[in-house]
């Protein structure tokens, strides 16, 4: 057991990682059994969070705010998301608008979003390994 206030970096990585798999995984067996939209979809948007989370402490970064803006936002000060990957995240916010009091709505997901988001998934957990992969060759 760590001694530290908070976890390290790579503490933290390891396990936004490890839990952005489990929900991204969850999320594809409730595809699978045919389960709501809603459901796969809410499952899959934490898998999202987890995985945005875990890319900064990959780079050392500690987001402050978790909505999707706020994560991409302290992702680009690191590395140059691809301007698609970069909208299907930030097309999210169309779905949960829950970061203003002012302005709070939760839209309804339908089929194709839930399609979409498990595409989400798959590509950030791909970005994540490269990222890795080429974080590890420069310490080499």
């Amino acid at each position: 057991m760590s001694t530290l206030l908070f976890e390290s970096d790579s503490q933290r990585f390891t396990r936004c990682y490890e839990h952005a798999g489990g929900y991204h995984h969850r999320a594809k067996l409730l595809l699978n059994q045919t389960r709501s939209p809603s459901l796969v979809f809410n499952v899959a948007a934490i898998a999202v969070e987890c995985y945005l989370i875990a890319l900064c402490a990959l780079f050392g970064d500690m987001p402050m705010n978790h909505n999707y803006r706020s994560l991409v936002r302290s992702i680009e000060e690191h590395l140059q998301l691809e301007e698609a990957l970069r909208e299907s995240i930030l097309s999210l916010d169309a779905v949960f608008g829950i970061c203003s009091i002012d302005d709070y709505h939760h839209g309804v997901p339908d089929e194709q979003d839930k399609v979409r988001i498990l595409e989400l998934c798959n590509s950030l957990d791909a970005l994540i390994r490269r990222e890795q992969a080429a974080l590890a060759e420069k310490s080499r």
